[in-house]
């Protein structure tokens, strides 16, 4: 039974993360925005106007990556105490004063980028060659010079950066704040319903009147709040493309795919691929699934039901570590003990309350270790979820063992490969340990509906219409409610086709994801776990020789760009060999649950 949430003040300590890591008390955070203050103000003194060079490039560089590693835990502990408790005034407020501090530093700062564009490219590569610390961002540079603007208009725009964050915090407001779900009915039964509730049980329990109530509830209030969230994405997609128009790129996507080191050609064939030749697979599965349940219709609110409900384990936060511990020690005793310490040490949030951020992710500040949000339900699928944050912070304990800041932080294009690599090493694993046939169902099961149908279908279905938006935006267009239940839908239904009644309710799911305030974020799930499932293939065929290959390619960061990377864990993702293996690979898991299922009748 689904239970009403607590407020945060009453959940148990021990299941909330540890942010004295950070800062110990409010007056040592208070003392460190004083000091970064006035370290900043000290730094533009010292250094503005006097990057001529590349010894005084490198002096200057050295300068701002202390400053900005002072910056780092404030905005994380800043960041992560109003993800927690949304409706917390004094974490509202303290998220909302660090906004305005780091874009006054970045106004005051502005200047470095400015002048080192400004110098000609064999200086920067000059610089880099004496350094190779800064090699990253100095090429990053040389790249980004034709889109440089006038150093009085960069600082302008460094100034507005919270303003221009501003739409994310308001959709974040609005979703976890503002929206309050009332309790929906069944058979005479009362059911209490959150964003929590909905999208970690009622969305996938097999009670189909149960489920598909939650579903038409959860929907219904959605749509109280389409105008404004449709409003609030506008102003983001507007905002992203004057800045794009500015520095005169042709389209909002190029804009936002420099930064990624991918060209546009990687970006579509991931969408365009997938939407043609994992559509046939997933058709099938889930015809499969209303078979299973014996569905007069299956609707788009019948997706996410298990295979086989009766066989789900609970499981608890301490059972998980065990799970975690068996499945990665193939990756080595120092991952172990990172994993271990993520436990003991309070690293993660477990707890479900009033006002917390929806979903899952890791948070990882340069010098410290990271941070994990999650709401334990006490379901198989939480393991799977813990387990792909712990990829990620795996992979930045490694990286930040080898890396400086500049060179730490990989492209997110691949940002997504360690943590679904954790994804297939919890499956590899428990497939491994029992001849059981529904047991394996039940695995093979999860591997679809979880991580490739996560990964590959949902975040996917976000990319393929992420894409339509802003192909409308690109030709000076708007967005409002209307046209974005519109674009959702079609996609809904090109991928499905008429394997899956799309319901009414179903094209509201973009107000669901935060992801597209986050740049072209959706479509990097399935590329990270392409790479990741061919690596999974190699760790199971050769063992700890791919796993040293792929630490090193954790360990690497963001020191090489993605293609590199992918190559260094021997995957070439500049072709199409990989993803499409990986569609191939999918299609045949989906026949041996449907063999299986056969099999057990």
């Amino acid at each position: 039974m689904v239970k009403s949430l607590p407020a945060r003040a009453q959940v148990k300590e021990e299941e909330t993360w540890n942010l004295k890591d950070l800062f110990k008390t409010e007056e040592d955070y208070e003392r460190a925005v004083e000091a970064v203050k006035t370290e900043a103000e000290e730094f533009a003194k010292a250094h503005k106007g006097t990057i001529q060079d590349a010894a005084s490039a490198i002096r200057a560089l050295k300068a701002y990556q202390k400053l900005y590693e002072k910056l780092i835990p404030i905005g994380t502990y800043a960041s992560l105490s109003v993800s927690v408790d949304q409706a917390d005034d004094q974490a509202q407020m303290r998220d909302s004063k660090f906004g305005s501090l780091a874009a006054k530093i970045a106004s005051q700062t502005s200047f470095v980028m400015s002048e080192l564009s400004e110098l000609p490219t064999e200086t920067l590569q000059q610089a880099s060659q004496q350094s190779d610390d800064f090699s990253v961002l100095l090429e990053r540079i040389i790249k980004e010079k034709p889109y440089q603007l006038h150093p009085e208009v960069e600082k302008t725009l460094a100034a507005f950066s919270s303003t221009f964050q501003a739409p994310y915090s308001l959709y974040n407001t609005t979703k976890l704040v503002d929206m309050k779900f009332p309790d929906f009915h069944v058979n005479g039964e009362n059911y209490p319903l959150s964003y929590v509730s909905f999208e970690g049980s009622w969305e996938s329990d097999p009670d189909t009147a149960k489920r598909r109530a939650a579903f038409d509830a959860f929907s219904a209030k959605l749509r109280d709040y389409q105008h404004t969230t449709a409003k609030t994405y506008d102003m983001h997609l507007q905002a992203e493309k004057t800045t794009s128009d500015l520095r005169g790129y042709e389209s909002v996507i190029d804009y936002l795919l420099m930064e990624q080191d991918v060209d546009r050609s990687m970006y579509n064939r991931q969408i365009d691929v997938i939407m043609k030749e994992l559509a046939p697979h997933m058709r099938k599965y889930a015809k499969l699934l209303q078979k299973i349940y014996q569905l007069d219709e299956m609707t788009f609110a019948d997706l996410k039901i298990p295979v086989d409900p009766s066989y789900e384990p609970t499981v608890t936060m301490e059972e998980s570590k065990k799970y975690i511990d068996d499945a990665l020690s193939i990756m080595g005793e120092d991952y172990i003990n990172m994993v271990n310490r993520a436990y003991s040490e309070r690293w993660i949030d477990f707890a479900q309350n009033t006002g917390k951020s929806t979903g899952a992710f890791c948070s990882s500040p340069y010098g410290n270790h990271s941070y994990i949000l999650i709401s334990w339900t006490g379901s198989m699928e939480d393991v799977f979820v813990l387990a792909h944050e712990l990829g990620h912070a795996g992979h930045f304990y490694n990286a930040f063992q080898h890396q400086n800041l500049f060179k730490s932080d990989a492209s997110m294009y691949f940002i997504e490969a360690p943590s679904t690599m954790n994804e297939m090493l919890m499956a590899n694993h428990l497939l491994a340990n029992s001849d059981d046939p529904r047991f394996k169902r039940w695995v093979l099961s999860s591997i679809i509906s979880r991580t490739y149908y996560h990964n590959f279908v949902t975040h996917l279905l976000e990319a393929a219409y992420q894409r339509k938006v802003y192909e409308l935006v690109d030709e000076g267009g708007n967005v409002n409610a209307t046209i974005l239940n519109d674009l959702k839908r079609g996609v809904l239904e090109e991928f499905w086709d008429d394997a899956v009644v799309i319901n009414e309710g179903a094209e509201l799911t973009w107000m669901r994801q935060p992801h597209y305030y986050m740049g072209l974020y959706p479509y990097t799930y399935s590329a990270g776990l392409t790479i990741s499932t061919e690596m999974a293939k190699r760790v199971l065929k050769e063992g700890k020789p791919a796993v040293d290959d792929w630490l090193s390619v954790l360990q690497a960061g963001g020191s090489k760009k993605p293609a590199e990377l992918a190559k260094m864990a021997g995957i070439d993702i500049t072709t199409d060999q990989p993803l499409r293996d990986t569609i191939a690979y999918i299609g045949e898991l989906i026949d041996q649950i449907e063999q299986l299922t056969e099999e057990i009748g």
